[in-house]
């Protein structure tokens, strides 16, 4: 087995789920009667966990609901509706399976609620345990990224240190994430940042394609 461990994000990383968070964040809005919104709000309000995203979708104006009624819609929706449109970034299979062979211990990290990352690692990517030691999303009592709380709960299952890992992830959250957990990023371009953007926010290593990320990993080693 390799001695270097794999933490990926999920959304923006390993799946394209931009679509079904914009249709379960529509449909709580609806359901109490604010203004939906579109694709780039809900890009731009990902990152930080489901309650900041409802959060933010909200009009903000003092006739707005209780987010966290808001939220309850939201994830009772969501857990119904997580697989109707996401699905796996081109290549992402392909990495996966190769980093597997290669002995590569993975595991997933998210602020997605740890229910529909559960769900969502069975669907895409089967067994969980085939391909990752670790799957957890937000959880009740544990601080979400980018506080470190989370990602060391991945490293105790990979049975490695902090240092001993790479953090895999697509926002500036997840740059953080890494930082604070004092471990190396790479971050991805082909989800929900551009990067620029997460050059300005301290990503230093970038892969712009699956099919380029055994080679950055590479020059990490």
């Amino acid at each position: 087995m390799k001695q270097t461990g794999i933490i990926w994000d999920l959304d923006g990383t390993l799946l394209d789920t931009l679509q079904d968070l914009m249709d379960a964040t529509n449909y709580a809005l609806r359901t109490f009667g604010c203004p939906e919104r579109n694709l780039d709000e809900i890009r731009s309000f990902v990152g930080n966990g489901a309650g900041l995203l409802i959060q933010r979708a909200l009009p903000g104006t003092a006739q707005d609901p209780d987010w966290e009624e808001v939220l309850d819609c939201f994830r009772a929706y969501y857990d119904d509706h997580c697989r109707v449109k996401s699905a796996p970034y081109p290549g992402i299979m392909d990495l996966l399976r190769q980093l597997k062979a290669e002995g590569y211990p993975m595991a997933v990290v998210s602020n997605k609620p740890d229910s529909a990352v559960k769900i969502l690692c069975k669907d895409y990517f089967g067994d969980a345990g085939e391909l990752f030691a670790a799957v957890t999303g937000e959880v009740s009592g544990c601080p979400r990224k980018p506080a470190p709380d989370l990602v060391y709960r991945a490293v105790d299952a990979l049975g490695l240190k902090p240092q001993q890992c790479i953090y895999v992830g697509d926002s500036e959250v997840d740059v953080q994430t890494a930082a604070n957990a004092n471990m190396r990023c790479i971050s991805v371009l082909w989800g929900f940042r551009d990067e620029e953007f997460l050059k300005e926010n301290g990503a230093t290593h970038l892969c712009s394609k699956p099919g380029d990320f055994a080679g950055v990993l590479k020059e990490m080693e």
